[in-house]
């Protein structure tokens, strides 16, 4: 009868505990497909956001608990001759002029008033397509501009997180302007700020945007890099060669050295930096030697807890993922991708130079290299 009693009581426990559950998926699933009820656009603020070069980031606040706002930003479509290293050239498409594009930072539920600018000195057509927009392929769909012509529509930024954007004209043109470096991204911020995986508020004290890009440039029957006179001349070799799957270069920030040497990040000890990464095509993944994801946003998703201690964070090909790390001793640090031929052989790595003081109790050179005793 014990036994009984015990049992009955298991079941009654797990009918409950089960209940329980459905009640809590239940309230997680009305707040995870809640759409918010539309605001007065007439009645918001409107703030117009300078946009930075990466791997900076314009100027915002973590946290934003008032009104939505209408975040208007400007991006002018630049099609360049490019030099990736030197003396190799391509043609990049880029927005404002960098590859990646800058990112835009808002908060979740602010509209996003987005205007493109193609210039009457452009070949092509151009359009944009957000990971974080709602509807008419992210923008895609209403977002075209020839040249001399410009555009502007709005998006609402509902969920939070880091997205990718991109040029998406349609068919082969995608991935031909995705790989001339036709892409960005954009942090979408809780209202109230980032949390840790306790649910504890969180602030960093810097941020750096690292992309990775990656080219496929055609090459002639000597095996050198070919040059053309316009986008559209190389276009046909550009298919081609991106049909191998094969890239030629994989790069951070779209140039050799982009983030290296004299242009290599600078943080503090103590520093809690803030590390937004992406890639639009191809998967990678993200390691700091000497340091790990303190935490990561797995999918780049902020509305889910943040995983701890990752010593190497994925970015699926078409993502933009978040990591945080405090930084706690002083050096220079390697931030790469861990397929380490793409890293090594491509280059596609960073520097953090990192100041301050020494911890002995972390690391310590207890013996110098010498002979063998």
């Amino acid at each position: 009868m014990k036994h009984l009693k015990k049992s009955a009581g298991v079941i009654i426990l797990a009918v409950l505990t089960s209940v329980f559950t459905t009640c809590n998926s239940s309230s997680d699933n009305v707040a995870t497909f809640n759409t918010p009820a539309p605001e007065n656009i007439n009645q918001l603020e409107h703030v117009k956001e300078k946009l930075a070069a990466p791997p900076f980031l314009p100027q915002y606040e973590q946290k934003d608990e008032g009104s939505p706002k209408v975040v208007e930003v400007e991006l002018t479509v630049v099609e360049k001759k490019y030099e990736i290293e030197p003396g190799v050239f391509t043609w990049a498409l880029t927005y404002n002029g960098t590859v990646p594009g800058p990112i835009i930072v808002v908060h979740q539920y602010d509209y996003v008033e987005v205007k493109i600018i193609n210039p009457a000195s452009n070949t092509m057509v151009h359009n944009i397509d957000f990971h974080a927009a709602t509807g008419a392929m992210g923008g895609g769909d209403i977002s075209h501009v020839a040249p001399g012509q410009q555009v502007t529509f709005r998006f609402r930024a509902i969920k939070a997180g880091v997205f990718v954007y991109h040029c998406a004209p349609g068919g082969i043109m995608v991935p031909l302007h995705v790989v001339s470096g036709m892409n960005g991204a954009i942090m979408v911020l809780p209202r109230n700020g980032l949390t840790d995986k306790n649910g504890n508020s969180l602030t960093y004290d810097k941020a750096f945007y690292i992309v990775q890009q990656e080219y496929y440039l055609p090459k002639d029957e000597k095996g050198k890099y070919k040059q053309y006179s316009s986008p559209a001349e190389g276009f046909g070799d550009l298919i081609k060669s991106m049909r191998t799957l094969t890239p030629t270069h994989i790069l951070f920030n779209g140039k050799s050295g982009a983030l290296t040497g004299e242009n290599a990040l600078k943080a503090n000890v103590g520093d809690k930096v803030l590390f937004i990464t992406s890639s639009a095509n191809r998967d990678t993944r993200i390691h700091l030697i000497g340091g790990h994801a303190d935490l990561y946003w797995a999918g780049g998703s902020f509305a889910n807890k943040p995983l701890a201690d990752f010593e190497t964070w994925p970015v699926p090909g078409g993502t933009a993922v978040a990591a945080i790390y405090q930084f706690r001793q002083p050096g220079t640090y390697a931030l790469l991708d861990h397929n380490l031929i793409e890293a090594l052989a491509y280059g596609a790595a960073a520097q953090i130079v990192v100041e301050g003081k020494w911890n002995d109790d972390l690391m310590k050179e207890v013996e110098k290299a010498g002979p063998v005793k």
